[in-house]
């Protein structure tokens, strides 16, 4: 299914290229511009409609995997050994399916701040290396009003850019998803197959004893992923509540200063 709605995908973007050069090329047909027209808006349209179904179509497969993998778990298991399936593995499911949502948020995440960092550093660098050449082009009197204002106009471009780079930590944020995602994958990996002295049950042969050794290695997951996730979270809030500390002290200092100078 999942293959079936990548394709419609595909048909309707080569149908969106299509009418845009009938368009451009065949101007001066007005029946031509306006079929053209018409196939672009409703291939628009079901365009943006079918990404919804190409994102619930994704998510089935990914609920689909998980489960799959859940039930790899039980194949390690001593021989003989009846668990009870129907809470352990949808339990088991259902925490490898949080710990993925957060793995997909965090990669969303890290790719938007990864692709502004480089976006805003390389604008950067072509607006501050073009303006010496628009000098001269200035001084050449090309006749036309609108170079004069480039030399203006791209330095100041250049520096609201390179503001908003220093202003905002994309880079810092691109860094941190990203060792979130490597965490969080390694500990589901470690979840599944059981390889960490924390997840592993199958080595128990009492029943009982892994009945709830399997509980507990549910428990610790969810625990851990929790973990992995505040190490991300909780470092730009306290370096925000130690911003605001420091504002506060110096207020303080102020005070007494203009009280000194009284």
């Amino acid at each position: 299914m999942l293959f079936f709605f990548k394709l419609i995908d595909y048909l309707l973007a080569a149908v969106a290229i299509t009418s845009i050069f009938i368009i451009y090329v065949g101007s001066s047909d007005q029946q031509y511009i306006t079929a053209a027209s018409v196939a672009l808006s409703v291939a628009l349209g079901l365009f943006i409609f079918n990404r919804q179904s190409v994102k619930n179509a994704q998510k089935e497969s990914q609920k689909t995997e998980l489960s799959k993998k859940a039930e790899l778990y039980t194949s390690l298991l001593s021989n003989g050994t009846t668990l009870d399936y129907n809470t352990v593995l949808p339990a088991r499911a259902k925490a490898l399916e949080y710990c993925q949502e957060l793995i997909d948020d965090y990669k969303s995440s890290r790719n938007l701040a990864r692709t502004l960092y480089y976006v805003l550093q390389i604008s950067t660098v072509i607006l501050s290396g073009v303006t010496p050449i628009l000098v001269l082009v200035d001084k050449l009197e090309a006749g036309q009003s609108w170079l004069k204002w480039l030399p203006v106009i791209c330095p100041a471009v250049a520096s609201i850019v390179a503001s908003i780079v220093t202003s905002f930590p994309f880079e810092k944020n691109w860094m941190a998803a990203n060792k979130a995602v490597e965490l969080l994958e390694a500990e589901q990996e470690k979840f599944i197959l059981g390889i960490s002295p924390a997840y592993r049950c199958y080595d128990i042969s009492e029943e009982g004893k892994q009945q709830q050794r399997v509980s507990q290695a549910i428990e610790l997951f969810i625990n851990q992923v929790n973990n992995i996730h505040l190490q991300i979270v909780q470092p730009s809030s306290d370096s925000e509540q130690g911003n605001q500390e420091k504002q506060d002290a110096q207020k303080p200092e102020e005070s007494t200063t203009g009280q000194k100078v009284a």
